[in-house]
């Protein structure tokens, strides 16, 4: 797994801590959270690029949830489980404030950590609602 993908995974484990915990930013960004041995075996770029989505996403949270709300489909933002949502947001920060990744690349990731860690048809909502931001980025 490279050190993207592990920042990605470790930036929606905080942010669903976050939610799940009311940490707070600053707790979240020091990663004492994590065990030890996970913790000591981050890379510079995967602690900084994990950091750079948490405090983005958090930072930018009104809008986030308000761009996610206006791509759901019969659903309130209140009954997505948690984990989707966490994924969700740190994906639509991605997609609205880091263009220099395509956002493809953003989708397909949310997708597979979806797959590894939401429910049997979280990817599948998942994938859903970012494509549908997405199409609506101007």
């Amino acid at each position: 797994m490279g050190a993207r993908r592990k920042g990605r995974v470790l930036a929606f484990q905080a942010v669903y801590r976050h939610d799940m915990t009311g940490q707070t930013l600053p707790e979240l960004l020091d990663v004492s959270w994590m065990e030890v041995q996970s913790e000591r075996a981050l890379s510079n770029e995967t602690r900084d690029f994990a950091q750079l989505l948490v405090q983005g996403t958090l930072e930018r949270l009104g809008e986030i949830d308000a761009t996610i709300g206006r791509y759901l489909e019969h659903w309130e933002l209140s009954r997505l489980g948690r984990v989707d949502l966490a994924i969700l947001r740190i994906s639509v920060y991605a997609l609205l404030h880091q263009p220099s990744i395509p956002a493809s690349v953003t989708i397909d990731e949310a997708v597979d950590i979806a797959k590894e860690y939401g429910g049997e048809k979280s990817y599948r909502f998942v994938n859903g609602v970012l494509d549908a931001v997405r199409k609506g980025l101007p």
